[in-house]
């Protein structure tokens, strides 16, 4: 079965101490000062604590482990394992209310709750720190049906506040919930020294007037307050702010916000630099006395639809300069359903599935807890470096380097600070320190002088675009379970430490020659020669837990697979080199690509291992002239033949392999166009979206049957203003990087954007964009002139400095659109663009939707 988990080691005997029963837990261990500051009891110091949210315990993640046939107890001791290893002491969840009470309010003692009390306590077993949200107001159902019977499930967000009944139940729900006795912790949830406070609902949406907004609030915190609970309750104000005076006049303690700088949702996985979407959150009223004198929580974020593992450390830090103490990645995808992302397909984080992601998120915990509070930095991409941190876009890198710890998202040239001081290493691929020829994460802890403990996942190989449609039949990411190659080079262990395998059915003992060893997944005890080091065992206890444990999925059962995109061109008389990602193949197996100019000559060329799972193969010259290349990769093992794409048996040149698929890539003269846009190839690549809510996208067919991008400005009425002339209402982005790389001989003879283009009648006007590797933008009008189609030539010299515009739309609303990055950035230098962006801005409204329709974009 796909789905099965591997757990080894004694998860259930742990070392984290439990608070005395009765130690002043009622009043919680941490409250709001006048300032708005979060501080603990003890101490008094500021509160920064940085985390996830992880839903195991309801709605479709319950049900998906069920279907599976996973123990969802093990499931959450796996995954809360892997947070304690990512350094989460952080978490948060909205409490699906629709599974756990009655259409009344009342609390329902059931397998979900259970399971939720089951989750706290483990997670107060690792010393993270709780806040519940305990009203989604969801129903279960996404992205299935819904089947939950609570409150929720009759009462809209609309009326939840203004209707008698469901305000009456909510009440009721939040008193007998509060007032829950955990049967794993023994506390009531209002007591429980783990849960420091409440966020009384999760996003609810309020319209004007303002009167019975914080009438509601002030009703739920004050249900809260009623049971006792004397720990901080927070409200959100970020998803309804047309009423945000209400939620600043309401008596509670925090205010609650989220993070989505590039939308949700966008079917495929987001590519370019997009950390100027995430160089601040500014918030609007942050100067108002009321907002300074609460304090502050980010309860969910996500760089969502995008993997690289850049993204977190960023939005960490522009918390902080926010002023937030709380920050909750939303949300952790469970280990057992991780393979086929379908939890949440717009969100994608596992430390076994997403290791450099997850690599990402530890370094940014420890960001958001190093970065002081209100600190401000100077503007991407001056801001790449801060504290101990590097974050690098070009390179898809983040690190911490300090002397202590050295963390690091994939292969990377930095050296440790202090090698002699240095205590935990955590990475993928490779550094000064480890040089590892798998793909999954790996951490080393020092427990004594010459005595380390190492922990290596198994290979995580992407197959699939995780941010696609998903199923529980489509995995789309593929673990191997390969010995692999290590070099360590810690100055106290030396060139022929020993390692001593620790985790349950791991007997390996191995003796290192110049620092080199060969690794499979597990956990291993890593001593320098002479140093005693039989009292370590499986069994010794390891921060919140014991040296043997380890969690990691088994190996995916799929045979050999293939990932590949060809290029979108390639150049007349130029090798053309090809890169492929296979798995499964070995040292002893042979991997070919066939290549041939279509209906003409075929050559079989040997393909070479570049890195694990990547192979590569050069096109001769003489074969790529104008015209047509189509190829595929064949992988002969164990006396069998496979050809992708497809993975079908035999081979192109058998007289009966008879199946179509193959990839191509079409062979252009030097000089020739370079396409940037084409509505018809590249509409599942694009982001086309409305900027505000007078705009959207469409697709409709051109006189000559060709498929164009449409552009909408729609009419203005009491729900939909009119927009700012000239404002961005509707607007497309797409990556081209891959496609510029192909031609980079051409770039100097490229002298103008064109642009075929219909315009109707009244539209506003249309604006093209080419931001660079480092966020600048470039932006040029669109002298367009009639309402017929049209090629209409932009010289790239026309293009001048201007701020990018961040679409997809960062959410929330009162989030900037603009971003303009500090210093002057100079000319354009076409080689440095990957990103188009085509703006329809607004005009006065009419009576009927105002369009513009777009073909193409093309380089020539």
């Amino acid at each position: 079965m796909r789905s099965a988990m591997l757990l080894v080691g004694a998860l259930g005997a742990l070392a984290f101490p439990r608070a005395a029963a009765g130690q002043a837990a009622h009043r919680g261990d941490v409250f709001v000062d006048k300032a708005g500051v979060l501080r603990w009891q003890q101490g008094k110091q500021e509160v920064a604590l940085f985390g996830v949210n992880y839903t195991a315990p309801f709605a479709y993640s319950y049900r998906a482990l069920g279907k599976l046939g996973v123990d969802r107890e093990q499931a959450v001791r796996q995954d809360v394992y892997h947070l304690a290893r990512l350094g989460v002491d952080a978490f948060r969840l909205h409490v699906w209310d629709v599974e756990i009470s009655d259409t009344l309010g009342n609390l329902q003692e059931n397998d979900h709750l259970r399971l939720l009390d089951y989750l706290v306590d483990q997670l107060e077993r690792r010393g993270i720190k709780i806040i519940l949200t305990p009203i989604a107001y969801w129903n279960n159902g996404y992205p299935e049906q819904d089947t939950g019977t609570g409150f929720s499930s009759i009462y809209g967000k609309g009326e939840a506040y203004t209707n008698p009944r469901a305000v009456a139940a909510q009440e009721r729900y939040l008193t007998q919930f509060l007032n829950h006795r955990n049967p794993y912790t023994k506390q009531l949830n209002w007591q429980d020294p783990g849960i420091i406070a409440f966020e009384v609902c999760n996003e609810p949406h309020y319209h004007l007037p303002e009167g019975p907004v914080t009438a509601f609030a002030d009703r739920m915190a004050g249900a809260i307050r009623a049971t006792g609970c004397r720990k901080p309750v927070f409200y959100n104000i970020a998803e309804s702010p047309q009423v945000h005076d209400a939620i600043l006049n309401a008596r509670v303690d925090g205010l609650t916000f989220q993070w989505y700088p590039e939308g949700l949702v966008g079917g495929h996985a987001l590519r370019g630099n997009f950390l100027p979407y995430v160089d601040r959150y500014p918030i609007p009223y942050a100067n108002d006395p009321r907002f300074k004198r609460k304090a502050k929580m980010a309860y969910e974020f996500e760089s969502a639809d995008v993997v690289q593992p850049v993204m977190y450390p960023f939005m960490a830090r522009s918390f902080r300069t926010a002023g937030l103490q709380w920050a909750t990645m939303f949300a952790y995808d469970p280990l057992a359903l991780a393979y086929a992302n379908t939890e949440y397909q717009t969100h994608y984080l596992n430390l076994a599935y997403t290791p450099a992601k997850a690599i990402s998120l530890l370094i940014a915990g420890e960001a958001f807890r190093r970065v002081k509070r209100g600190q401000v930095f100077k503007g991407y991409p001056a801001d790449s470096v801060f504290d101990a941190f590097r974050v690098s876009y070009r390179e898809q890198l983040s690190e911490m380097n300090t002397p202590a710890a050295f963390y690091y998202t994939g292969s990377t040239g930095t050296r440790p600070v202090a090698p002699a001081q240095l205590r935990h290493v955590a990475g993928t691929g490779a550094s000064a320190v480890v040089r590892y020829g798998g793909t999954g994460a790996y951490f080393l802890d020092r427990l004594a002088p010459g005595v380390w403990r190492l922990e290596v996942l198994p290979d995580a190989v992407p197959i699939r675009d995780p941010f696609a449609k998903t199923s529980l039949a489509q995995p789309v990411t593929q673990i191997l379970w390969n010995e692999q190659p290590l070099q360590l080079a810690l100055p106290e262990v030396g060139d022929t430490y020993s390692l001593r395998g620790l985790n349950a059915g791991n007997a390996v003992q191995a003796t290192a020659a110049g620092g080199r060893v060969a690794v499979r997944p597990g956990v291993y005890l890593v001593a320098a020669a002479g140093r005693a080091a039989a009292a370590y065992t499986a069994q010794t206890a390891f921060g919140t837990g014991q040296l043997g444990e380890f969690a990691a999925p088994a190996p995916t059962a799929l045979g050999p697979q293939v990932r590949h995109t060809p290029p979108a061109q390639a150049v007349a008389g130029q090798p053309l080199r090809l890169e492929i990602t296979l798995t499964g193949a070995g040292p002893q197996d042979t991997v070919l690509l066939v290549a041939q100019h279509y209906y003409g000559r075929t050559q079989a060329l040997p393909m070479a291992a570049t890195g694990y799972a990547t192979y590569a193969a050069t096109v001769p010259a003489a074969l790529v002239y104008p015209g047509l290349v189509r190829y595929w990769l064949v992988l002969r093992q164990a006396g069998k033949t496979l050809t992708f794409p497809g993975a079908f048996a035999g081979q192109p040149a058998d007289w009966d392999y008879a199946h179509p698929e193959h990839w191509e890539v079409p062979v252009v003269a030097a000089g020739a166009p370079l396409p940037l846009f084409g509505a018809g190839a590249d509409k599942d690549a694009a982001e086309a979206h409305g900027v505000d809510n007078q705009g959207w996208t469409d697709y409709v067919t051109t006189p000559a049957g060709a498929l164009a991008l449409r552009l909408v400005q729609g009419p203005a009425n009491d729900k939909r203003p009119a927009s700012a002339a000239g404002a961005p209402v509707a607007a497309l982005r797409i990556y081209f990087g891959d496609k510029l790389a192909g031609r980079a001989a051409d770039l100097a003879s490229y002298q103008a954007v064109v642009v075929r283009v219909r315009p109707g009648a009244g539209a506003g006007p249309l604006r093209l964009c080419l931001a660079t590797r480092d966020g600048a933008a470039y932006a040029a009008d669109v002298p367009v002139a009639g309402p017929d189609w049209q090629d209409v030539r932009v010289p790239l010299a026309a293009f001048r400095p201007a701020p990018l515009l961040l679409v997809p739309r960062p959410y929330p609303g009162f989030l900037p659109l603009t971003y303009a990055a500090p210093g002057a950035p100079g000319a354009l230098r076409l080689a440095e663009a990957e990103v188009l962006q085509v703006v329809l801005g607004a005009a006065p409204a009419g009576a009927a939707p105002l369009t513009v329709d777009l073909e193409s974009v093309s380089l020539q």
